[in-house]
């Protein structure tokens, strides 16, 4: 009996996943590859950390999800290509509470709204919703702002073109201790996506 719970449990959450993810895609399509990477940088994260297969699993639907609360923000806004004036920055960044609130109408995935509601969250306490601080900030969504920020700055916007790798290693490098948890950003750039010393020490010569 509890294994037929647990199993219901289980597909019912599936299935969750499946509907938020093709009713997003379907209202804001610009977004899919943006988030499908984040996914996977959270993924890869995941594993290098050690968590447990299931947990990997949220893990990527935060990555997954992480705008979703954009479907609320008006287009014109998102995609924008010059700067945003104070009320529409205003409304941007309440899509992470917009987010929140649409994963929690769906049973089964309000961990994975709680770290979507914190992605805009810093180290030092001064992003938003929350004004959270170090490790107060839930893990996945530590992770995911790393993911976020590597991904949009390495891959082409609506306001800009993609940015070469070094700049946005040297970007979070920059930022670890202030926006990003450093210890995960250390792992990120080793780990991950394999930034080497070497790569490093190419890059200082002005050889690339």
């Amino acid at each position: 009996m509890l294994k037929t719970k647990i199993a219901e449990g289980l597909y019912q959450r599936a299935e969750n996943i499946k509907t938020i993810d093709e009713k997003f895609n379907e209202i804001y399509k610009t977004e899919e590859e943006h988030c499908q990477r984040v996914s996977k940088l959270c993924q890869d994260m995941g594993k290098v950390i050690g968590l447990a297969d299931e947990e990997i699993v949220n893990l990527k639907c935060v990555g997954m999800f992480h705008d979703l609360g954009k479907v609320g923000i008006d287009r014109k806004i998102l995609d924008k290509p010059g700067k945003l004036t104070e009320e529409e920055w205003r409304k941007i960044k309440k899509h992470p509470e917009i987010g929140y609130r649409i994963l929690c109408m769906y049973k089964g995935m309000e961990d994975i709204a709680e770290n979507v509601l914190a992605h805009h969250e810093r180290w030092d306490g001064k992003g938003y919703p929350k004004g959270l601080k170090d490790e107060k900030i839930p893990l996945f969504a530590r992770i995911s702002a790393i993911a976020d920020t590597y991904d949009a700055m390495t891959n082409e916007r609506s306001y800009r073109k993609a940015l070469p790798k070094e700049i946005a290693v040297k970007e979070l490098q920059d930022n670890a201790g202030t926006q990003f948890d450093p210890h995960l950003v250390q792992l990120f750039l080793e780990k991950v996506i394999k930034f080497t010393k070497n790569e490093k020490e190419v890059n200082q010569d002005g050889l690339v």
